[in-house]
């Protein structure tokens, strides 16, 4: 990164920690929650506005519409997840970060201007229709399995199947829906709601960071028109790859900044806290775990700076973003279990947002691929490596 681009990032960054710091935080107990535990579009709209004037929303895309690089998004996107609710505030969470991305990348002019203007403006919220039920069969881990189907019909395409843990789908506007074609995956864009898509059941999950949850739904007949597909059909799996690797890397920046913040709070309460004559800080068992907190934060933060600067030169593949999301997913996981540990009693209450963070992350190591997915990806490229030196 340049010094231009670093004096640059540090100061969108200093920026956003400033306004999630004084004016997120304080909206952590605000009470516009639905039954799900996740915030309301009405807290989500007056952050958003609140971030509007403080001139930090969507601070990882310029005025001009340039994107910041991933080493420089990695830095900012950090602050903003200082709060469980800052990337939603400055419009940097999933699944928007990565549909915006996508659409940044391979929409035509048109659909920039119908489906991602309005997401970067923070003014409509999306959702990411991949995933379908396991009891049915559906595409989970292994998207091959796909059943959502899409046919040709004169210039629309007709669309019917089920998805499961769409993340955001109640109260998004705007849609990427997977289907497969003759041809394979497709990939298309609607606007919503659409009568055409029925939201089943919204279930309750461990984590309840995201308005709208994890929803299931019923898609029946869904008419789209073929301008709006992404590409090709047959295309829909290698537009994913585009959206998928750079997401898992987003979501190892914003939760690295939530459990520094976890951190944070554990390290205040060993220092002020006392057991047996003296503070929790001064018992190595405290101590310790605090030092390995501060070791797992740093090679999370290395391993994204590495794998951000492979994408930034062009050559992510799936093998690097595999390595980061388990590395770093499992050292965040670390991090929050220990501050937990270290707060006792406190950790598992909800008067801070420690408890909420070890839920998050728990959720973290599944979604975007489990761990042991990514470790059998690897685990495929090594004996396919060893294969092509041993023929």
């Amino acid at each position: 990164m340049s010094g231009v681009g670093m004096e640059r990032t540090q100061e969108i960054a200093d920026r956003v920690e400033r306004f999630v710091r004084e004016v997120v935080i304080p909206f952590e107990r605000d009470p516009r929650r639905d039954h799900h535990d996740c915030p309301k579009d009405e807290l989500v709209t007056e952050l958003r506005e609140l971030a509007r004037a403080a001139g930090v929303l969507t601070p990882h895309i310029l005025a001009d519409g340039s994107h910041l690089s991933q080493s420089e998004t990695a830095i900012v996107l950090a602050k903003t997840g200082l709060s469980p609710l800052g990337p939603l505030a400055c419009n940097t969470a999933a699944p928007d970060e990565g549909n915006m991305y996508l659409l940044g990348k391979i929409g035509s002019p048109e659909i920039k201007e119908r489906f991602l203007k309005p997401l970067v403006e923070g003014s409509a919220r999306s959702a990411f229709f991949m995933t379908e039920p396991a009891e049915e069969g559906g595409a989970g881990s292994d998207p091959s399995m796909m059943t959502t189907t899409c046919r040709p019909d004169g210039n629309q395409w007709v669309v019917n199947g089920r998805k499961a843990f769409i993340t955001g789908a109640r109260g998004a506007k705007v849609g990427i829906v997977m289907a497969k074609a003759e041809e394979g995956a497709c990939m298309f864009l609607v606007d919503l709601p659409d009568p055409a898509i029925t939201i089943d059941h919204v279930p309750n999950t461990i984590d309840s960071s995201m308005p709208g949850g994890h929803a299931v739904v019923t898609i029946r007949n869904l008419r789209i028109p073929a301008d709006q597909m992404l590409g090709q059909p047959g295309e829909g799996f290698k537009y994913a790859q585009i959206r998928l690797s750079p997401a898992r890397l987003s979501h190892c920046m914003r939760w690295r900044g939530a459990c520094i913040r976890a951190n944070e709070i554990a390290t205040g309460y060993s220092n002020r806290r006392k057991a047996f004559g003296k503070t929790l800080i001064d018992h190595e068992g405290v101590g310790f775990m605090l030092a390995d907190n501060l070791i797992d934060l740093k090679q999370a933060e290395l391993m994204i700076s590495w794998c951000a600067s492979v994408l930034d030169a062009g050559s992510l593949g799936t093998n690097e973003s595999s390595m980061a999301k388990v590395a770093v997913s499992e050292a965040l996981m670390r991090v929050a279990d220990r501050c937990v540990q270290v707060m006792g009693g406190s950790g598992v209450t909800n008067e801070t947002i420690v408890e909420q963070v070890f839920r998050e992350v728990r959720a973290f190591r599944i979604y975007d691929g489990p761990t042991e997915v990514h470790k059998w990806s690897l685990a495929k490229k090594i004996k396919r490596d060893w294969q092509k030196a041993n023929p």
